[in-house]
C-alpha cells in the first residue's frame, strides 16, 4: 500500500453513511449467526458434530427442526456481525446523550461556579439499549469541569436523586471541609437539599469528581465526571495539538468509554502529524490495560503528578482510580483500533463490544 492509499483509506471509511435502519438492518444478522452457532460444533478434527436429535428433519406435522447449518456458514454468519459493529462505528454517533461535556462557569468577584444537579435519568450507552442511570447535569459521565491553577472555584450540589449523596474531588488538594465524605468531613446532602464546595484549584492535573455515599451503587449508576486544573505555566506538560479524556467504567451498561458501549462509542480523530493528548480516567472497579494498534504512547504523568522520567508503550494499565496522561504523534494515517486488552472487554464471537473505539488519523 503507498502512501496515497493510506491516506485515502481513512477517509473513505469516514464516508461510509448509516442510520438506525441501517443498524436494525444490520443487528438481524445476529439472529442468524446465534442460530448457526447453536446449531453446530466443530470437533477437534474440524469435522462437523450434530446431535441425533438434530439429524431428524421429519419434525413433525408443525415446525420441522431447521437443518443443519455447515461451519462454513456459522463462520460466514459471525463474519457478518463482526462487519456490521464495525460500520455501525464508522459511520459515527448512533445514541442520543453525550457525556463529559465541558460545562463553562459562572464568575462572580473571580471565583468560579459550577452547578452540578444530580438526577435519575435513562441513559442510552448503546443503540436501543437503555439503563436507569444517576447524573450529573443529566449526562454519564457528568460535565468536564476545568480550570486553571490558582482558581477559586464553587461547586453548587444539588440533590434531585431518592437518596443521599456527597461529591468526593479525587486527586484534587482542597481543604478538609471540603472532601466531600459524609459523617467524616460534612453531613450528606439529603434529597432536596443542597451543599457549597469551595477550594482553590492548587495541584494542576488530571482528576476527577464523584460521589462519595453508597458510592459503589451511585458511581456505578453513573454520578462521575472530569475535573482538570490547567497548569499557569502551561510549557510543564509536553506540547500538544489536540486533546481527549477517555472516562472508563465497567458498571452502568457495561465495559464503557465515556459512557458509551462499541460502537455506539466516539471515535478520536487527529490530522496527519498532530499531536495527541490522551488523559485516561478510570471510574470503574476493574483493570483496563488500554491498548492503541499502530502509533506509541508517550506517558508523561499519573494522578495529575508529571512523571520525572516519560516513558514508551503500546498498552498502558489503567486501575481504578487512576489518571495517566499520554501524548501520541499521529504520524501514521489510518483506523487504528484502541481497546481495553481485557479481550473478555472488548470483543465476542458477536464482533467488538463495550470497551472499544479507534483513532482515525487522515
Amino acid at each position: 500500500m503507498n502512501a496515497n492509499d493510506k491516506l485515502k483509506m481513512p477517509t473513505a471509511l469516514l464516508s461510509q453513511k448509516g442510520s438506525r435502519r441501517d443498524f436494525l438492518r444490520n443487528t438481524a444478522v445476529t439472529a442468524l449467526a446465534s442460530t448457526a452457532l447453536a446449531a453446530c460444533t466443530i470437533d477437534e478434527s474440524g469435522a462437523q458434530s450434530v446431535s441425533q436429535h438434530d439429524q431428524d428433519h421429519s419434525g413433525g406435522t408443525t415446525s420441522p427442526n431447521p437443518a443443519p447449518v455447515s461451519p462454513a456458514a456459522a463462520a460466514e454468519a459471525m463474519d457478518k456481525m463482526h462487519e456490521a459493529g464495525i460500520k455501525t462505528f464508522l459511520a459515527g454517533p448512533s445514541t442520543q446523550g453525550l457525556g463529559n461535556q465541558p460545562l463553562a462557569p459562572k464568575i462572580e468577584n473571580g471565583v468560579k461556579i459550577f452547578e452540578l444537579t444530580c438526577k435519575q435519568i435513562d441513559w442510552e450507552y448503546d443503540a436501543g439499549k437503555q439503563v436507569e442511570a444517576w447524573a450529573y447535569n443529566g449526562q454519564v459521565p457528568g460535565p468536564e469541569l476545568r480550570v486553571s491553577e490558582g482558581d477559586t472555584v464553587r461547586v453548587i450540589v444539588k440533590n434531585e436523586l431518592a437518596e443521599s449523596t456527597a461529591v468526593h474531588f479525587h486527586g484534587v488538594i482542597v481543604p478538609n471541609k471540603m472532601d466531600g465524605v459524609p459523617f467524616i468531613t460534612q453531613p450528606p446532602i439529603k434529597p432536596g437539599q443542597s451543599f457549597t464546595y469551595e477550594f482553590v484549584a492548587r495541584n494542576p492535573g488530571s482528576h476527577m469528581y464523584h460521589a462519595h455515599h453508597n458510592s459503589t451503587k451511585q458511581v456505578g449508576k453513573g454520578l462521575l465526571g472530569a475535573f482538570i486544573i490547567e497548569p499557569k505555566d502551561k510549557r510543564t506538560d509536553p506540547a500538544h495539538d489536540i486533546e481527549q479524556t477517555l472516562i472508563l467504567n465497567d458498571q452502568l451498561g457495561g465495559f464503557t468509554i465515556n459512557g458509551k458501549g462499541f460502537p455506539a462509542t466516539a471515535a478520536l480523530t487527529a490530522k496527519l502529524g498532530q499531536k495527541l493528548r490522551i488523559r485516561y480516567m478510570n471510574e470503574g472497579q476493574m483493570i483496563h490495560p488500554m491498548h492503541l494498534h499502530g502509533l506509541p504512547q508517550r506517558v508523561f504523568a499519573k494522578d495529575g503528578w508529571n512523571l520525572p522520567q516519560p516513558f514508551m508503550c503500546d498498552t498502558l494499565n489503567v486501575a481504578p482510580g487512576e489518571r495517566w496522561d499520554a501524548i501520541v504523534e499521529c504520524s501514521e494515517a489510518g483506523v487504528w483500533a484502541f481497546h481495553c486488552h481485557i479481550l473478555s472487554h472488548a470483543e465476542s464471537e458477536h464482533g467488538m463490544f463495550g470497551m472499544v473505539t479507534a483513532l482515525i488519523v487522515t
